[in-house]
């Protein structure tokens, strides 16, 4: 009787040990608990002020820069407090639908949908942010926002307009730095092709992407086309297309403002006028291929001339390479002559 007891307990063990571990196992898997990342101790919640600056100029991007149907201009940012195991986006990776949806066509109800899901199923996200668009390539749109220990991360995205699914924006900046928040945070920004449609140029038509691409960022040399609308050979590196600054808020009793809505005020470049006018980048002329050369003209028996022509693609800016003859000619001898 004692060996039977004995046995029934040591069974009884294993089957609670069993049911706690699958209990345990279905806890990490809802609330996955990173072990490689620094983890943020501040006691208190902070608030920060986001300034994101245009500094999408004709200077700086001469290359096929949109003036009309539509002009240059920034979406609405859509953004987000999290842990460290969540991500709005990231480089070298596929984009969700939502982060599709809203980089083609600037619709913001898919992304916010995936949101939603991820704070429900793993608790990672903490606060949605916006702040509205920017009516022009320059010019600025402020908000603010809250963060605390454990969800001390900030993603955002903003559609660069018009474009066939590019965007710029954050990917997972901490704004904690182990017990403290940090004060000021400057990041500049660059464009991402989210890999889902296959335009070169600012206006190119939708032409999808299949299969779907991971999420790159557009440099200077790639896409390695000279159509890219941001294709600078000469350059070593694009110049930032736009900025953000986050700046720690000193707490008071008074309640977070909301995002103001654009004007003709916050629409103009405050702070970054002379900066931006710095930076021109050089444009090369760029001219189509040869035509075939023209029938030969002249007097039977004596030489004649004929001649071949290329038009402009690109007119040169900013002291870049002006361009070549677009007309040439040479000497020939007139066929079939009687």
């Amino acid at each position: 009787m004692e060996t039977t007891r004995n046995i029934l307990t040591i069974s009884e063990a294993l089957y609670h040990l069993i049911v706690m571990m699958l209990t345990l196992g279905q806890g990490i898997h809802s609330m996955p608990v990173p072990t490689d990342v620094p983890m943020c101790t501040a006691s208190e919640t902070a608030q920060y002020s986001l300034t994101f600056t245009g500094k999408w100029t004709q200077a700086a991007f001469p290359k096929q820069y949109p003036v009309y149907r539509p002009p240059a201009q920034w979406s609405n940012l859509i953004g987000v407090t999290h842990s460290s195991d969540y991500h709005m986006w990231q480089r070298n990776e596929f984009a969700s639908n939502g982060v599709r949806e809203f980089a083609e066509k600037g619709e913001a109800w898919m992304l916010m949908k995936e949101v939603e899901e991820a704070g429900e199923r793993i608790q990672s996200v903490y606060g949605i942010l916006s702040a509205p668009a920017v009516v022009g390539g320059t010019g600025q749109m402020n908000t603010q926002f809250e963060v605390f220990a454990r969800h001390s991360y900030l993603s955002f995205i903003v559609r660069i307009i018009p474009s066939p699914d590019w965007f710029v924006g954050v990917d997972t900046v901490d704004l904690c730095d182990g017990d403290h928040w940090k004060e000021n945070v400057s990041l500049e920004l660059f464009p991402y092709d989210a890999g889902t449609d296959s335009g070169f140029t600012f206006s190119s038509p939708n032409f999808e992407t299949i299969p779907q691409d991971k999420i790159t960022q557009i440099t200077s040399s790639f896409p390695s086309h000279p159509a890219n609308s941001f294709y600078y050979p000469r350059l070593k590196h694009l110049p930032p297309i736009a900025k953000v600054t986050l700046t720690k808020v000193k707490k008071t009793n008074q309640i977070i403002s909301l995002p103001v809505e654009p004007t003709q005020s916050n629409q103009l470049p405050t702070g970054n006028e002379i900066e931006d006018k710095l930076i021109n980048t050089p444009l090369d002329c760029e001219v189509s291929v040869w035509s075939p050369w023209g029938l030969c003209k002249g007097k039977c028996g004596d030489s004649g001339m004929q001649h071949r022509t290329r038009y402009i693609l690109m007119h040169p800016a900013n002291n870049g390479a002006a361009c070549p003859l677009l007309e040439e000619e040479r000497k020939c001898f007139p066929d079939n002559c009687l």
